[in-house]
């Protein structure tokens, strides 16, 4: 069906703009109106021609060689790009159409508008044609394929994906530079803090044991000062005892 239809959009879109053109020239409203509708029915006709092109890539890439594959992957990506300007043009035929009914005095600005942009889009339509023609006509191929859009495309993702997965690799390692540039002072400050405290449970620990030093001072100087009357007093007592013991005999 691609095959049968391919030709509507270039070579009934070239009849239909010739045909206006005259009209133009003979200023002739019928045959005006003969070619809008001829130039509609070529703009229109882009659509299946792309639809059955898209369901036929499968089946048209298995059977073409390397060459013939990049310049596949060109017409398939100048179609689906530049497709719009056939609708765009399929549009202004219907609007030159009806619109010259309610409003005479438009028909020649429609139809000399819509005549412009149908040599435009015949020559779109020739230019995505000429890269149809090299995939299976080898005898065309005058010039190098073009490179692929799919590898294009691919490479643009693979790019965009290995650019993700780089930002996400380097993206963690300012975060953990910025950490460890955060880490020395939440440590020294944690370090300086437990410092203090354990300086502080050391002095008051000297200062327990001091006081604890100095009272066992106090209880020697207490001691000391005590023993010499306890001594004396147990001497008299001690010595007429010596004597009784010592008198019998």
């Amino acid at each position: 069906m691609h095959v049968l239809l391919n030709p509507l959009p270039v070579y009934g879109l070239a009849i239909a703009v010739i045909g206006l053109a005259l009209a133009l020239i003979f200023r002739s409203r019928p045959a005006i109106a003969i070619a809008l509708a001829l130039m509609f029915i070529s703009g229109i006709s882009a659509w299946p021609v792309l639809s059955y092109g898209q369901a036929a890539y499968d089946r048209v890439k298995t059977m073409s060689d390397p060459a013939g594959e990049q310049w596949l992957d060109d017409h398939m990506e100048r179609g689906e790009r530049l497709i719009y300007a056939f609708y765009v043009l399929a549009g202004l035929a219907v609007a030159g159409m009806i619109v010259p009914t309610k409003w005479p005095h438009t028909a020649m600005p429609l139809a000399t508008t819509t005549l412009v942009l149908g040599f435009a889009t015949l020559g779109i339509g020739g230019w995505i044609s000429y890269a149809g023609g090299h995939i299976r006509h080898k005898e065309f191929r005058f010039e190098s394929p073009p490179a692929r859009a799919e590898e294009h495309h691919h490479g643009e993702d693979q790019h965009a994906a290995d650019s993700h997965l780089q930002s996400a690799t380097e993206s963690p390692q300012p975060q953990m530079e910025h950490d460890q540039g955060q880490m020395p002072t939440g440590g020294e400050e944690a370090k300086t803090e437990e410092e203090k405290k354990q300086l502080e449970a050391s002095r008051l620990q000297l200062e327990a044991s001091r006081l604890q030093l100095e009272a066992s001072r106090k209880q020697l100087e207490a001691s000391g000062g005590a023993s010499p009357s306890a001594s004396q007093s147990a001497s008299p007592s001690a010595s007429p005892e010596h004597k009784h013991d010592e008198h019998p005999h």
